[in-house]
């Protein structure tokens, strides 16, 4: 029987010895490296957090001590080590294991967390609750993947100096968010080392001399030896006590350094430096490809960024003044090449979705044409800076939102599902959905053209491309892609996959069926809907049926007093459960048979 399974036959993890203990965590990779090859997932993040999570549960009790994990996905060793290891076959499947921490799948996951920097809130806010009801627990945040220097979280570590006790944040210091770290302000506290011999020194302090006279002045000698030994330890104004920088994926220490935090009970960062991917080769030599993957750890395929870095070599050309603009997602959002070849036009913000928005309307406001790529769920994050830094000036910022509609497997908290509901309600905003990399390349061009702000929204994954383009500068029209106005029934869709599905149901029904591809969500084509007002109207999108693009028309065909029929197809007004896209698709009614019953 391996060790990992004997946790689960009565052996308790803090039984086990230091030895026993590094096994363990040689079976956990494995374990991670063999599911993820199977169920795809985020593999270099939680690699790289083994040792920490095996020592954190074998010092504190958890579900009593409070964990929470900033960012989600690296909480794969801390599932398996609370009961769910037979569950872990599943994770990331419909009806399995979230990839995320989710207090309803588990009493040991204390916070629900997706998106980065929500952590030290919430922990500061268990702490808080805690001491006012007089209870008595520990609350660990572990940080990961440079969410240390997003804007909540530093909101939250500055927003009072007085920290309460029992309050760990350890500083899982990879090097990288997604992809490189070129966060400033990391870079800084990177740099931080408090050596050995103070660390003893201050241990020697508080076991032997304590609060006599002699120690009070010993302790200022030591506050002068600190000073000349991190000169840089500017964590003590914030109300926390600096320890680090260690190692962490050495267990021995980490379990006593954890241990003396623990004993003391002091408010504490904990710096660790650990190696994204760590025990898989190809993880280590390439984490940011290795950070989500799909089956078999290839890398995921999406049809849309896969293809943009091509494209803003191409435009860049007509407007050499064009700046691309992420957070934290180089990669994912497929601006790796044209980061590489065009340094000077690219810049990344770190995880930090608010700063990069008014980063470009500072931008757009001083003569540069700002692109500002980012998924949709992470953009909800910047939704006040659009509204009033971007929109109200009128600012001619792109914004190019990738992973919009359903996303799959990455659960209900990275779900492209609300853009449009929080993007069409803001004046002077423009918002386009491309059927394809054709159209999205026109689309932009069109964009940078306009002096006034231009939202481009398109989904991941595969993307089947079925109709032939249609060369039309025009994007305040929607375009007739079958069939014709003598048709009943119409169905307006939006994006490609709610094309797609219109086009099998004009080939299964034997009913006239007009399929209009609606890439211009706002402004509506009015001139479109007026044409079609006595027919079988439906509207078919993957965004929440409340707000979206169906609502418009609705709101639309009200205002002028028609008594059209509207059926709107679309993301039911709840959170979207786990599984495949097309398990998600089915489950909220996008489907063929569903359209095909409104026909009938």
């Amino acid at each position: 029987m391996s060790i990992l399974e004997s946790l689960y036959s009565g052996t308790t993890l803090k039984q086990l010895n230091i030895e026993q203990l590094k096994v363990l965590c040689d079976e956990i990779r494995e374990k991670i490296i063999s599911t993820t090859e199977k169920n795809g997932g985020h593999l270099s993040s939680n690699l790289g957090s083994v040792e920490l999570t095996v020592a954190i549960h074998y010092v504190f009790d958890i579900p009593t001590d409070k964990l929470i994990f900033d960012v989600g996905h690296q909480a794969y060793t801390h599932k398996i080590l609370t009961g769910r290891l037979n569950e872990f076959e599943n994770i990331r499947k419909k009806g399995g294991l979230s990839g995320f921490p989710d207090p309803l799948e588990s009493d040991s996951d204390a916070f629900l967390v997706g998106h980065a920097g929500t952590s030290i809130s919430a922990g500061l806010g268990y702490c808080r609750s805690r001491d006012y009801l007089k209870e008595d627990y520990f609350v660990i945040n572990v940080v990961g993947d440079a969410s240390l220097f997003n804007g909540e979280n530093l909101e939250a570590i500055t927003s009072n100096l007085d920290k309460p006790k029992k309050f760990l944040i350890i500083f899982n210091d990879n090097g990288m968010s997604i992809g490189k770290n070129n966060n400033g302000l990391y870079k800084l506290v990177s740099k931080i080392t408090i050596r050995k011999s103070y660390t003893r020194f201050n241990s020697f302090l508080q076991k032997t001399i304590g609060k006599t006279f002699i120690g009070k002045f010993l302790r200022k000698i030591k506050r002068s030896i600190k000073r000349s030994l991190s000169s840089k330890a500017f964590t003590d104004n914030l109300g926390l006590k600096y320890v680090g920088k260690f190692d962490g994926h050495d267990l021995k220490t980490m379990i006593k350094i954890l241990s003396d935090v623990k004993e003391f009970g002091a408010p504490t960062l904990l710096h660790l430096q650990t190696v994204k991917g760590k025990g898989h080769e190809q993880a280590e030599n390439d984490s940011s490809r290795f950070h989500g993957v799909s089956k078999n750890l290839a890398p995921s395929e999406h049809y849309f960024s896969d293809g943009i870095s091509k494209i803003l070599q191409e435009q860049i050309i007509k407007t050499p003044n064009l700046v691309a603009i992420t957070a934290g997602m180089k990669d994912g959002v497929g601006l790796g090449e044209f980061a590489l070849s065009h340094k000077s036009s690219f810049i990344d913000v770190g995880i930090q979705e608010e700063h990069a928005v008014t980063l470009a309307a500072g931008m757009a406001k001083s003569g540069t044409k700002p692109i500002v790529f980012i998924y949709s769920t992470f953009l909800q994050r910047g939704y006040d800076q659009i509204v009033h830094d971007v929109c109200m000036q009128n600012l001619p910022v792109v914004f190019m939102i990738d992973r919009a509609g359903l996303v799959g497997a990455d659960g209900k908290t990275h779900q492209g599902v609300f853009d449009l509901s929080y993007l069409t309600h803001i004046p002077n905003l423009t918002v386009l959905s491309p059927k394809n990399l054709s159209e999205l390349k026109r689309m932009l061009n069109y964009a940078i053209s306009k002096n006034s702000p231009v939202a481009i929204r398109y989904p991941n994954g595969k993307i089947n491309d079925i109709f032939e383009e249609i060369e039309e500068n025009s994007f305040n029209k929607f375009e007739v892609l079958k069939g014709d106005l003598s048709c009943d029934n119409v169905i307006l869709a939006v994006g490609p996959r709610a094309i797609s599905i219109a086009n099998e149901v004009s080939l299964t029904v034997d009913k006239s069926v007009l399929i209009v591809n609606a890439r211009t969500v706002k402004p509506l084509d009015i001139g479109l809907l007026n044409s079609v007002k006595d027919k079988n109207v439906i509207t078919v999108e993957e965004n929440s049926i409340i707000g979206g693009f169906g609502s418009l028309v609705l709101n639309y065909y009200s205002s002028i007093n028609s008594n059209t029929k509207v059926s709107v197809v679309g993301v039911k007004d709840e959170f979207v459960h786990l599984g495949t896209v097309d398990e998600q698709l089915e489950f909220n009614g996008i489907t063929k048979d569903n359209i095909i019953k409104l026909i009938k």
